[in-house]
Parts: structure tokens; C-alpha cells; sequence
């Protein structure tokens, strides 16, 4: 047999090896984990059979080869015993076939397979033996090395521990579960006063206050058996001395292995400076600045503890107060003396109610409230109101000014069940505005359904703008007739709004409210239009029946410097005669007319416009200025007309109203001017009129406000009938 060179193994089949390589790589990646790719295995394992099938060869035959295979498989971490045992069993089967083909008789070279087999796997079991026990030694050091670090951690963690709990600012204090000290530090010590053996010896209940004791110990126990790993809380604590010291405490619970309870670690913190500047700022923050008396935020801060724990049948109360006329004592005598007289008036609430329990607040400037505490109903809120009032109202010397002073106060008393804090002081500033309106000096009582008057009121006003808007008002017309023969000579515009939920709304419900607002001047002017419109109208369509048509003027327009411009307006607008409009103003808001209103109401006049006072009799009556103005009707206010309304002639009659108006028409045809009784409801009533010689009257008796369409049947009525 002829031996191949050491060289390069040129002698191999080279096919042949690779083939035998790639077999060998495909059954070991499929017999076990292989942390090579697929072409790394594969030319690792060629280069095997190659230095196998030269050992084959070789001249000086050795096993050593085999055993460096062997070992090298374990070196690639192709540990997997069927891989060993899939390249010894190739080996002996497969190997010579496929590399050695033609080179080599298998009889010839069986006892070198067989050593080269039991060398692979020799040297197979010893590199897994030497890793196994490199592994196990690296595994004892490393044991080893981890108990002495840990060993080490923990010398370190005791001495840092001890460095901690010696040198810490804040108090540390281990306790038994039993609520026996174990052992504190100094910090610990010098917060409560005592020597360090000294707490040593005694029980963590000892050191509890006593308004704490309870709750304190409560705590522990639930520490203690294991319902909370830890807890935070702010407490006091009894100093040796006697004295309180507030602190921060955490306390958390050490368990033994198993999870039982074994120690508590308490950290206390003293927090005392601290709470007691957050209790001055607590103060400052709830009580007015200026009188010391609690502010509007802790007033309802226990409003609504009280709202909370009320029952279902318990009552709450509260009395607003308001001093009358601060402003004017304030602008007259200067801010300083009006802050002495809140602080005043403040110390004096307080004091009055204080016996009884009740809390007093400021609520911002100078208003005040009470919140009547445990009362049993209206009389006992009534009767604070009334001691409130006798305590304002005592003269008040302020420096050297003695100063008179009243106030107003709304009280209101309901069942907590039926409100809320909010509702309640909403429903009591109400009742302090009714109270101001209704004198001042006084008190008044909530009343739900004036209060629910007063909504619809303010949704009135409210509404009124977008009503204008939407065109949302009419104009109705009464009939103004002759009383001597019968005839509709004039007719009153009265305007009416048609609400889309409340339906026809009369002036009565929305005038007042429109001249609150300043609503009147753009309301005024839509009404003088459309009247102008209607009775330019009727002018046309009825030229021989000339109907004058009578528009209110409300005070505000009547002193609107632009009224004659809007007049003149409105009549070059719609081409109606000046001679067919008049204008009807209340008797005060002509009487105490001077200067330019004065002058508008000539201008007026010089256009041609009839002027009238309506519900004369009933304003000033300043006979001598009413031959100054420039008015052409009268009309005579309702009252007077209402005391002669007898049916029949033999009936009763106040002859003090008749005389009146006797008296009141002879005025008027002396200065040359015509009167229009109002309120005219029966026959009898226009009877004694025309008696008495009155012009015109309207009423019910001559037909109720109507529509324009009905004002224009009855003219074409009258047209048919002449």
C-alpha cells in the first residue's frame, strides 16, 4: 500500500471527501443544536475527513489524528452524543467508500479504522470530560466569588446602615410587634427629649398624643398583623417636657422569611414649624384680612359639610346682609374709614350671634353672611336677621365721625334636602335685592314663587332684543270715540308681543321691562313706524274718514335728542299727514320737562304733530306749566273715570270722582284743549262723560286693542253706512 504525502492530501478523492463532508454536516445539524451556519459546518468537517483519510495513509501510521477530530468537535460545541456516534459508526462504514476509493483494500487498513475510530471517540469523551470539569470549576469560583461579594454587600450594607441610622437628621426607631422600642438614634432621641436608654425601655404608645391615641394604636395593630406593608401619616407626639412636636412618620413592617410580622422601622420627621406656618397660612387663606372673620371660601367650605351631613328632614338657613349706602361713606369719608367701619360692624355680627353658634363670613366688601346653625325654622332665622340688624344700626364711631348705619338682609330657611349651597345663597342674594327695594333698614323672606316671577321677568328682558329682531311684536289699536255723536275719530297703537311660547304678551309684562334696558328707544321707533304705516293706510283707502293714530312715547324717548329727527322720519317714510299722529306722554315725564326736551317737544308740535298727556291727573298737576307746553289732548287717567261707573242713574256715584273730572275738563277747554277719557267701560260711564262735556273716551264700552285689520273693517263699515 502506498503512502500518501503529509502535504496536502492530494491523494484523497476530493468528490468523494466533500461528498462524505456533506453528509456529515447534514446528520449533524440534524441530530443537535449547531451554533455554525451551514457552509461553516461543512468545511469544518472537510477539513476532518481529509486529516482522517491522511492518518489512513500514512506511513508511519497514529491514532492522534482521530483523537484531535474528536476533540475538535467538542472545541465546535458539537456535543451531541448521537453526532459522536454517527462519525465513529461512518467511520468504519462509510468512510473508505466514499474518500479512500481504489486507494486502499478495507481488510488492509481495518485495524486503522478501528483505532482511529476509538481514538475519535476517546478523544471525544476526553475534551466533553475536560469541559465538563472546566465548566464545573469556573461555576465553584464564580460560587465562591458571588458568596463573598454578597458577604462583602452585606458587611458594606450593615456599615452604611449604621453610618445611616447613627448619623441621620431624621429620628429612626425599630419597635418590636408588641410596640416595644428596640432601639432608636440620636436624631430619634433629641426630637422627642429623652436619653436613648431611656426610650430603649418604654412602648411606642406611650409617646402617642392623647387625641391620637386611637387612632395611632389602630394603625400599629394593622402593621403589626400584616394588613399593610407600610403607612405615611402626620401625627403628634408627647416630648418628655410635656410639649407637642408635629412629625412626618413613615412606618414600614420587616417580615421574616416566611412572611410573619417581625419588627417595625419607624422614620419621624419634625415637621412642627411646618404645620404651624401651613396652619397661618391655612388661616390667611379662609379668613378676611381686614376684619378677621371667615372668608367667603370657608364660609362655603362649611356650607357644604353642613349640606353633607344633613338628614333628610333637617333644615338649613342662612341671612345675607348688606350694608346701605357704603359707597357713600366710602367716597365721602375715604377708604380707610370705611375699612373701620367694616372691621366695626364685622366685630359687632360677630359678637351677636357667637352665644348661639352661628359662623359669620365676609363675603366681599360689605356684604356679610350667617349661616344660622341647628335653627328649627324661619322665626329663629327672622330673629338673627332682627339681631343683626339691631347691631348694625347702633351709631358707629369711627375717629371723630359718628356714623349712622343700616343694612338690608335676605333670609332664606328651607330643607337641606330641597336645595344646594349654590341654590341657596343664589335664592339669599335674591331675597337681599327685594329687601333693598323694598326700603332698606329691613329684612325679607325668600319667596319661591315671587323668585319664580322674577326669572320669567328676567327671561322677559333677555328675550326682548332677539324678539326686535325676529319681528316678533304687533301692533294693536283701540278705538278713540266722539262721545257726542259716536264716531271713531283716533285710535292708541299698543303694542303687543306674540311669544312663541307664552303666546300674546301684553305691554303690562315687557313696557317696563324694555325701559329698563334702554330697549324702549329702538322698540318706540318700530312701533311709530308701523303705526305711521297702518294710518297711512287708512288715510288712502278712507279719505273722508281721517283717522289720527296715538303713539306713546315712553320718558327716554321723549328725552332722546334724535326724537324729532325719528318723527319726521317716520312721516316722510310713509307719507302720512303730521295732523293724523299724535304722540301720548305721561303727565310727569312733560311736567318736569326744561331745556332741550322742552324744545323737542316744540318742534314737534311745529310739525304739525298733536301732542297729548296721558293719564293726566294722576303726576304732578302743575297747572301753571301746562299752558307752557305745547299740547293739544288730555286724557283723563282711568281712576277718576272708574268712580263713575254706575249702570244704572239712580245707582250710587262718587261725586268727588265726577267733580274731579268736571274740574278737569273745564281746565283743559279753557286752555283750549281737547280730553279723551280712559277706561270707559259702560254706557252709564259714557253717559255722565258727555254730560260733562268730555271730547272723546276709550274703553271696553267702544272696543277692546285690536288688530289693524279689524280697525279697517270697522272704517269700511262706517263707509258703507254713510
Amino acid at each position: 500500500m502506498a503512502a500518501v504525502p503529509d502535504s496536502g492530501g492530494d491523494d484523497l478523492h476530493r468528490p468523494g471527501a466533500q461528498r462524505y463532508a456533506a453528509d456529515w454536516a447534514r446528520a449533524v445539524r440534524r441530530l443537535g443544536f449547531v451554533p455554525l451556519s451551514a457552509d461553516e459546518t461543512e468545511r469544518l468537517l472537510l477539513v476532518h475527513t481529509v486529516r482522517l483519510g491522511q492518518a489512513v495513509l500514512a506511513r508511519q501510521f497514529s491514532a492522534t489524528p482521530a483523537e484531535d477530530v474528536g476533540r475538535a468537535l467538542v472545541e465546535a460545541h458539537l456535543t451531541e452524543p448521537r453526532v459522536l456516534d454517527w462519525s465513529v459508526h461512518a467511520l468504519g462504514h462509510r468512510f473508505l467508500a466514499q474518500v479512500l476509493p481504489d486507494r486502499v483494500h478495507p481488510a488492509d487498513v481495518a485495524d486503522r479504522v478501528a483505532a482511529l475510530q476509538g481514538a475519535l471517540a476517546a478523544g471525544f469523551a476526553r475534551a466533553l470530560r475536560n469541559r465538563t470539569f472546566s465548566q464545573q470549576e469556573r461555576i465553584a469560583r464564580s460560587a465562591w466569588q458571588a458568596r463573598d461579594a454578597v458577604e462583602r454587600a452585606l458587611r458594606d450594607s450593615e456599615a452604611r446602615f449604621r453610618a445611616v441610622f447613627t448619623g441621620a437628621a431624621i429620628g429612626i426607631g425599630i419597635a418590636g410587634i408588641d410596640g416595644q422600642i428596640i432601639e432608636v438614634n440620636q436624631s430619634f432621641a433629641d426630637m422627642l427629649g429623652y436619653p436613648v436608654d431611656e426610650l430603649r425601655q418604654i412602648n411606642v404608645a406611650s409617646l402617642f398624643h392623647a387625641d391620637d391615641a386611637a387612632g395611632m394604636w389602630e394603625l400599629y395593630q394593622e402593621l403589626i398583623e400584616g394588613k399593610h406593608d407600610h403607612a405615611r401619616v402626620e401625627k403628634r407626639y408627647h416630648r418628655k417636657d410635656g410639649t407637642v412636636v408635629w412629625t412626618d412618620l413613615a412606618v414600614s413592617l420587616i417580615r421574616h422569611d416566611d412572611g410573619r410580622p417581625r419588627f417595625t422601622v419607624a422614620m419621624i420627621e419634625d415637621i412642627t414649624e411646618r404645620y404651624e406656618l401651613q396652619q397661618r397660612l391655612r388661616f390667611q387663606a379662609l379668613h378676611d384680612p381686614l376684619t378677621g372673620l371667615p372668608n367667603r371660601t370657608l364660609f362655603f367650605e362649611t356650607l357644604g359639610r353642613c349640606f353633607e351631613r344633613a338628614g333628610p328632614e333637617q333644615r338649613i338657613a342662612v341671612c345675607f346682609l348688606d350694608l346701605d349706602g357704603f359707597k357713600a361713606v366710602n367716597d365721602s369719608l375715604g377708604h380707610d374709614l370705611g375699612d373701620r367701619l367694616l372691621i366695626t360692624i364685622a366685630r359687632r355680627l360677630a359678637d351677636c350671634v357667637a352665644g348661639q353658634g352661628h359662623l359669620v363670613a365676609r363675603m366681599g366688601g360689605d356684604e356679610f353672611v350667617i349661616l344660622v346653625d341647628g335653627g328649627d325654622g324661619l322665626d329663629d332665622a327672622v330673629g338673627v336677621a332682627e339681631l343683626a340688624l339691631a347691631a348694625v344700626s347702633a351709631p358707629v364711631l369711627v375717629g371723630d365721625q359718628q356714623l349712622a348705619v343700616s343694612a338690608s338682609v335676605g333670609v332664606v330657611e328651607c330643607p337641606a334636602a330641597e336645595t344646594s349651597a349654590s341654590e341657596l345663597m343664589k335664592a339669599a342674594d335674591t331675597t337681599l335685592y327685594w329687601a333693598k327695594a323694598e326700603g332698606r333698614g329691613r329684612w325679607a323672606v325668600y319667596d319661591p314663587e315671587r323668585s319664580a316671577a322674577d326669572i320669567a321677568r328676567s327671561a322677559l328682558a333677555a328675550g326682548l332684543p332677539a324678539a326686535l329682531d325676529r319681528d316678533e311684536f304687533v301692533v294693536h289699536y283701540q278705538p278713540i270715540v266722539s262721545l257726542l255723536d259716536g264716531a271713531m275719530l283716533a285710535v292708541e297703537a299698543l303694542v303687543r308681543w306674540r311669544h312663541p311660547e307664552l303666546g300674546l304678551v301684553g305691554p303690562d309684562r315687557f313696557i317696563g321691562l324694555a325701559e329698563e334696558t334702554g330697549l324702549i328707544v329702538r322698540l318706540g321707533e318700530w312701533v311709530l313706524g308701523q303705526a305711521c304705516r297702518d294710518a297711512r293706510a287708512w288715510h288712502r283707502d278712507f279719505p273722508a274718514q281721517p283717522l289720527v293714530v296715538s303713539v306713546n312715547l315712553a320718558a327716554r324717548q321723549a328725552d332722546d335728542p334724535a326724537i324729532v329727527d325719528t318723527v319726521a322720519g317716520a312721516l316722510s317714510r310713509t307719507g302720512l299727514p303730521a295732523e293724523l299722529l299724535q304722540l301720548e306722554l305721561t303727565e310727569s315725564a312733560v311736567m318736569g320737562t326744561a331745556g332741550e326736551p322742552l324744545r323737542s317737544l316744540r318742534r314737534l308740535a311745529g310739525l304739525g304733530v298733536r301732542l297729548a298727556i296721558d293719564d293726566f291727573g294722576t303726576g304732578y298737576s302743575n297747572l301753571a306749566y301746562l299752558r307752557r307746553l305745547p299740547i293739544h289732548c288730555l286724557k283723563l287717567a282711568g281712576p277718576f273715570v272708574e268712580g263713575i261707573r254706575a249702570e244704572e242713574p239712580d245707582a250710587p256715584v262718587d261725586h268727588r270722582d265726577e267733580r274731579i273730572v268736571d274740574a278737569l275738563v273745564r281746565l283743559a277747554h279753557a286752555l283750549e284743549l281737547s280730553v279723551t277719557a280712559e277706561a270707559v267701560e259702560t254706557g252709564a260711564q259714557a253717559e255722565r262723560l258727555r254730560a260733562l262735556r268730555c271730547d272723546t273716551g276709550q274703553g271696553r264700552w267702544f272696543g277692546p286693542p285690536m288688530p289693524a285689520e279689524e280697525i279697517t273693517a270697522r272704517l269700511r263699515g262706517g263707509e258703507a253706512a254713510a
